[in-house]
C-alpha cells in the first residue's frame, strides 16, 4: 500500500529521522571534540560514568564531553527501537524496507555502543577509535537516505550519472574523514608538524583532499549543466560547494595553526559531518512522480453532424 506524502505516520517517521540525522551529526562532532580535549578516557568506567549515571563531584568539561556523547548514544538507540518497532506494527501502512532497515540500525546503534565501550576500555587504540568513526558516519548515511525516501513516497529514478556521481563524492568524503580520523587517532599529524616523523598518515590526507574537492565540485557542476530536475537542487548543491570551501579552508587553517585550537579542528570535523549527510541525501534523492494525464475522451452524440 503507497501512502501519500501527507500521511500523518509517513511524515511523523520522517520528521524523527530526520531529528536523528542531527542527533547522529552530533554524535560524531562531540565524539571529535572528546578526542581533541584528550577526554576519551574522562570516564574510566563504561557504561556509567564512575559508578553512576550522572557524575557530579568529578564533573568538569572532560568529563562532561565524555559523559554526553555517551547520552547522546543511548538517546539514538532509544529512538531508533522505537522507530523499529513502529514499522513493525504498522509495516502494512509502510514501505517494505522500512522495518528491515530499521532493525539492521538498531543492530549498527548495538554494535557502535560496543566499539565505544571498547575504546575505553582498551584504552583508545587507533583502529577501535577509527572503525567507531566508520560506524558513525554509517549511521549517518542511512539515517539521511531514509529521511529523503519517507519524504518522496511515489517518485521516479534519479538518472543514472547523478547516482553515480554523487555516489562517488559521497564515498570520497567519507574515505577522507576516516584518513583524518587514522591520522588523529595515531597522533600522525602533531609527530608530523613537530618532529617531522610519521607524515605519511597526513601526507596522505593532504594529498586526497583535492581529488575529492574535485569530484564533489564536478558532481555540482554536471547537475546545473544538465538542466530540469538536477538544476533544479540547486541550494543543495550551492550548499555542497559551501561546504567543501568551508572544509578546504578549515582544513588549511588547522594546518597553519598547528592543531593548536581545538575549536577549529571540531570545526573541521563538523563540516566533514555535514557534507556526507547532505551528500547521503541528494543520492537519495529522487525526481517527483509525474501525474499521469487523463485521456480525453469525446463523446460522440454531443458533437454536431457535419455536413458538405
Amino acid at each position: 500500500m503507497t501512502v501519500s506524502s501527507t500521511s500523518p505516520l509517513r511524515r511523523r517517521l520522517a520528521l524523527l529521522a530526520a531529528h536523528l540525522v542531527v542527533a547522529l551529526i552530533a554524535l560524531v562532532v562531540i565524539g571529535g571534540a572528546t578526542r581533541v580535549m584528550e577526554a576519551g578516557l574522562a570516564c574510566p568506567d563504561w557504561p556509567l560514568c564512575y559508578g553512576t549515571l550522572l557524575p557530579g563531584r568529578q564533573m568538569n568539561i572532560q568529563v562532561f564531553l565524555e559523559w554526553f556523547h555517551r547520552l547522546d548514544a543511548f538517546v539514538v538507540g532509544v529512538a531508533l527501537l522505537v522507530m523499529a518497532v513502529a514499522s513493525f506494527v504498522w509495516r502494512r501502512l509502510l514501505p517494505g524496507w522500512l522495518p528491515w532497515l530499521c532493525t539492521v540500525l538498531v543492530f549498527l546503534v548495538a554494535l557502535q555502543g560496543g566499539l565505544g565501550a571498547l575504546t575505553v576500555l582498551q584504552l583508545l587504540p587507533s583502529g577501535i577509535v577509527t572503525a567507531h568513526l566508520a560506524l558513525a558516519l554509517t549511521l549517518v548515511v542511512l539515517m539521511s537516505g531514509l529521511t529523503q525516501r519517507l519524504l518522496q513516497p511515489s517518485a521516479d529514478a534519479s538518472p543514472l550519472w547523478w547516482r553515480l556521481l554523487s555516489g562517488f563524492a559521497l564515498l570520497g568524503v567519507v574515505s577522507q574523514s576516516l584518513l583524518g580520523a587514522r591520522m588523529a587517532t595515531s597522533w600522525a599529524a602533531q609527530s608530523c608538524l613537530l618532529g617531522g616523523e610519521n607524515c605519511r598518515w597526513l601526507l596522505l590526507h593532504r594529498s586526497m583532499a583535492t581529488p575529492v574537492a574535485s569530484v564533489v565540485l564536478l558532481f555540482v557542476v554536471t547537475a546545473l549543466i544538465a538542466g530540469g530536475w538536477s538544476r533544479r537542487q540547486w541550494p543543495f548543491l550551492l550548499g555542497l560547494c559551501v561546504l567543501v570551501g568551508a572544509q578546504v579552508a578549515l582544513g588549511v587553517l588547522t594546518l597553519r595553526l598547528g592543531l593548536s585550537q581545538p575549536g577549529v579542528t571540531v570545526a573541521h570535523q563538523l563540516v566533514a559531518a555535514l557534507l556526507v549527510a547532505l551528500l547521503a541525501a541528494l543520492v537519495a534523492r529522487r525526481p517527483e512522480t509525474s501525474p499521469t494525464p487523463l485521456p480525453v475522451v469525446l463523446d460522440d452524440t454531443s458533437m454536431e453532424p457535419c455536413h458538405g
